[in-house]
């Protein structure tokens, strides 16, 4: 019988955000037991750039590659971890996308920027975004300064959507990993009265479900105030619990959209702690413990 490998994707600019979110990663493949793949991205210069820049790309291309095994080498012994190492020319997101693939990742982590302080902004980093649109795989984005290295509270937003079962299990299966508590929230915006009693019976069935599983879970409706929408109630839910991870499912539609669904883009950009977004797959829906 052979014996399937985890692997991470980190995908590696040589940031802050990037570098933390490369050891966050590492401290999860320790738990996993994962390999890890470190990946960096040269973007070839358009046409006219190039007419005008000399083209020192295989220059750049042999200095990156040396950081990359300088920095692969030095996470490896440190987590006594096997590393390997890939410097990769085009499009960033789609050379994210195609390693990915080519590895049979199980999950790309990596990092992004916030929003500027003051600065009010409605999109999150052109690239997180397309990799967590297009991956077949979970992601994780690490926004933000400061972490812990393990994961005792994980938030799973439930809503009444179909392939609730997927995150549900995925969920399970990082809090197994941690050792950690998922607190399933949904919640009930004021104009929305009629699905109260679904959303309550829907955390009933996930709480009993988890719990079955041996997870320690807390399940809970919160009720919109006046003014404030679903991302500000899930946000200020996390903060409560002082969270370490949400997880939420982006919309099989949004690979053929250009752009995410406004909530889990809006998730994304705006939680300080990790986010990990799950691709639906392509597939009937199959029968699950829940009832929607």
């Amino acid at each position: 019988m052979s014996i399937v490998t985890s692997r991470i994707l980190i995908p590696i600019g040589f940031s802050d955000q990037s570098m933390i979110a490369l050891g966050q990663a590492f401290n999860l493949a320790k738990i996993k037991k994962s390999e890890i793949i470190l990946l960096s991205v040269i973007e070839e210069p358009n046409r006219i750039e190039s007419l005008f820049l000399d083209d020192r790309t295989h220059e750049l291309q042999q200095k990156v590659n040396d950081k990359l095994v300088e920095v692969g080498k030095e996470y490896a012994e440190k987590y006594d971890i096997h590393v390997e190492t890939m410097v990769a020319k085009g499009r960033v997101y789609e050379k994210i996308i195609e390693v990915a693939e080519m590895v049979n990742a199980d999950l790309i982590v990596m990092g992004t920027n916030g929003t500027p302080k003051g600065v009010v902004k409605k999109v999150i980093g052109s690239n997180a975004e397309r990799v967590v649109r297009l991956a077949h795989c979970p992601v994780i984005t690490i926004k933000g300064k400061q972490h812990k290295n393990g994961c005792e509270n994980i938030i799973l937003p439930l809503d009444l959507e179909n392939r609730t079962k997927e995150k549900v299990t995925l969920a399970i299966e990082y809090a197994r990993y941690w050792g950690a508590t998922i607190r399933v929230v949904s919640v009930l915006l004021k104009d929305r009265q009629e699905i109260k009693d679904k959303l309550v019976r829907n955390l009933n069935q996930v709480k009993k479900f988890i719990s079955d599983a041996n997870i320690e879970c807390s399940s809970e409706l919160l009720e919109g105030e006046k003014g404030k929408g679903l991302v500000s109630c899930i946000l200020d839910y996390e903060k409560k619990f002082e969270s370490d991870l949400i997880l939420i499912m982006t919309r099989q539609e949004d690979v053929f959209s250009n752009k995410l669904g406004t909530v889990a883009r809006k998730i994304i950009y705006q939680s300080d702690i990790p986010v990990m977004s799950i691709k639906p797959h392509e597939r009937e829906d199959v029968p699950s413990p829940f009832t929607y």
